[in-house]
């Protein structure tokens, strides 16, 4: 193998695995500048050697897989990716190109939105169905939860026979910094930029979560109409406004690629005062029959080109490091900087993400540092330009807020306290107990549990049950009146009725989340059958392994966690699973629920199953017991006939429950 061949096929490999990272992940590792670059300079290697072309490279993929998790959906019209440009050398050969053929050919120019491309399927003026992109070919049926962003209309202004749209979703950057802020609290690892965060929320299994994310959309183009023959993308444009969509802002009809320029520049000077992340600008042809004409080749479109606008980074000195202790005990470190202004704003500080970034970048106070917005949203320290100092940062082996001995884990980057009366985790933690998933005592949120504390009206997790209208009262805090008084004391009643499984999550367990909890409830049954359990026993259970038990046993066998559960029982709350088990006819089955049922809700399926004795999988694999397959069933009902796993109709599972 050549030198040139090694070069190409470690490109390949490399581009694999980020855009692996990045479109089905949903976790890059790297800025999207630096993958359009690799990605350049293997298209650049395979028009020098033809003779290493490949079929399966990179450069001939669209976008990411489909994911199993989802039915699958073959785009009629493929949804194609388009051509790259990073100066405007290339906007001038692309234009050139385009007057060789129509030489009067006008330009449309519009904001390139950083999200998830998305398609949009309208019969006789109603919404029927919502895909991702995936490969081009094949996406994702992900309906449910676009149906909860409220920009995508459910019903056109005019009744069209079919109609398919495309847009980008993506996640408004105050939506995205609230939800950054909730990660953090919680000791999550934070969404590294708004696309990826609009991708991970659309990809939620349950529509709910979607729901809270704050997603929007903008519609860009016309897939396929009936009844309506647009001549123009600009008309197209407009039509679609007044059909009821948010569609793409600031598109503009210009002459030439002169004035298509003076356009990109305009949107690049607007970037840092928009509030959505953008990554560059596209140039369409204008017209719709110039298009048919111009065509495609294997991967983009001839008549557009994305412009793409590079990420600025700026150099500052790091005036200090600081560290803050999230819920799970998590020490993370923050630069201080001389303030910078960095895309449209002023920016003091940077993550630092955890010690092993610190030590590898060699980091100290005093550094001259490069600073850059990932995604033009969350600031970041990229390295050190200038060492102003011979002393290395050292990560402090106690706590900054209590005090007690740090530990780092075997196989893990973070380092933690584990004190669980620390402060720095205690608000936290009742956030976390008093969350929708977990307790879900509505009134109680972060900024009143922070206010209840600073009053002194609790100091830990028990106390949110001696709490009574009189004692909120007294405070006489601002903003607390006698309906909002008596609301929070209600939602704190009825928050004692709930199931063992919301407990279970409430406690913040390190490794076990609402669907762990809930598996934990359904075996037991009790709390007290919980903590007796040994991790044998909780091993057991399907889809648990040695850490989630290791985890389980080791929260119960301190005397804080048996402490807090005696007063929680003592205030009268539910120490026992609620979910009702008939029998165990379905005991040691797992079902995976496909296509549309129209006897019962998927929910309803479910808890049917469950209250049977079995369980149910978003997925099919050779460990599925049954396929429940309802109208329009699509590739998990081929996969399940592919393995040979038994496929029942909603009339057969009506006969097993019965």
């Amino acid at each position: 193998m050549t030198d040139i061949e090694k070069k190409i096929e470690e490109l390949r490999k490399t581009l694999r695995y980020h855009s692996n990272r990045y479109y089905n992940d949903d976790s890059p590792e790297i800025e999207d500048y630096e993958y359009d670059m690799m990605m350049r300079e293997l298209q650049q290697l395979e028009e020098k050697y033809p003779q290493y072309d490949s079929p399966d490279s990179p450069t001939k993929r669209v976008g990411g897989k489909a994911d199993n998790s989802f039915e699958s959906v073959r785009h009629t019209v493929r949804m194609e990716s388009l051509q790259d440009a990073f100066s405007h050398e290339e906007l001038f050969d692309f234009d050139r190109r385009v007057k060789e053929v129509f030489p009067n050919a006008e330009y449309c120019v519009e904001p390139k939105i950083d999200g998830l491309s998305v398609s949009l399927e309208y019969r006789n003026g109603v919404f029927v169905r919502g895909s991702t992109r995936g490969d081009g070919d094949v996406g994702e049926d992900v309906s449910g939860n676009l149906r909860v962003i409220h920009s995508i209309p459910l019903k056109l202004n005019k009744s069209i026979p079919f109609l398919e749209v495309r847009g980008e979703v993506y996640m408004p950057k105050k939506s995205f910094e609230r939800v950054v802020d909730r990660q953090l609290i919680n000791g999550e690892a934070p969404f590294k930029n708004p696309r990826n965060a609009a991708a991970g929320s659309l990809r939620q299994k349950d529509s709910s979560v979607a729901a809270t994310r704050g997603l929007d959309i903008f519609v860009f183009n016309i897939q396929q109409i009936e009844g309506f023959e647009p001549v123009s993308h600009k008309a197209s444009l407009d039509l679609l406004r007044e059909l009821g969509f948010n569609t793409v802002p600031g598109y503009t009809l210009v002459p030439d690629m002169e004035s298509a320029v003076r356009r990109i520049e305009e949107i690049g000077e607007s970037r840092g005062s928009l509030e959505y992340d953008i990554d560059g600008a596209v140039i369409k042809v204008d017209s719709l029959s110039m298009r048919s004409a111009l065509g495609s080749t294997a991967k983009y479109p001839k008549w557009a080109v994305a412009f793409k606008y590079p990420p600025e980074e700026k150099q500052t000195r790091l005036v200090d490091i600081e560290i803050a202790v999230g819920r799970t005990g998590v020490l993370t470190p923050t630069a201080v900087l001389e303030p910078v202004h960095l895309a449209g704003t002023t920016v003091s500080r940077a993550t630092l993400h955890n010690q092993d970034f610190i030590a590898q970048k060699g980091i100290a106070i005093g550094d001259t540092v490069t600073v850059r917005k990932a995604g033009d949203i969350i600031p970041e320290v990229l390295c050190v330009n200038e060492h102003r100092s011979n002393k290395h940062f050292v990560f402090p082996d106690k706590c900054p807020s209590c005090g007690a001995a740090v530990i780092r884990e075997e196989g893990e980057a973070a380092v933690r306290c584990i004190n669980p009366d620390c402060p720095a985790q205690l608000l936290r933690n009742l956030i976390h107990f008093c969350s929708r998933d977990a307790m879900d005592i509505e009134g109680l949120g972060p900024a009143v549990i922070e206010t209840f504390l600073d009053n002194g009206l609790i100091s830990k997790t028990e106390d949110i049950y001696s709490l009574t209208y009189d004692k909120i009262a007294s405070a006489q805090l601002e903003g607390f009146g006698d309906k909002s008084i008596q609301n929070i004391i209600d939602s704190i009643g009825r928050s004692k009725q709930n199931d063992l499984s919301k407990l279970l999550y409430a406690l913040g367990i390190r490794h076990i989340g609402a669907k762990a909890a809930k598996l934990l409830a359904d075996r037991f049954r009790t709390i007290q059958a919980v903590m007796s359990a040994s991790c044998r026993d909780i091993l057991e259970i399907d889809g648990f392994g040695e850490i989630m038990a290791q985890s389980v046993c080791e929260f119960f066998s301190s005397n804080r966690a048996r402490s807090l559960i005696k007063e929680l029982s003592d205030s009268g709350v539910n120490m026992k699973s609620l979910s009702v088990i008939r029998d165990n006819r379905f005991e040691g089955k797992t079902f995976v629920l496909t296509g549309t049922l129209s006897m019962f809700t998927r929910a309803e399926a479910s808890e049917l199953i469950e209250s049977f004795g079995g369980k149910t999988s978003s997925s099919v694999s050779k460990k599925t017991s049954y396929v429940l397959a309802g109208e329009a069933a699509g590739s998990k009902l081929d996969k399940a006939n592919a393995l040979g796993i038994e496929v029942i109709t909603e009339e057969q599972f009506k006969e097993m429950i019965e």
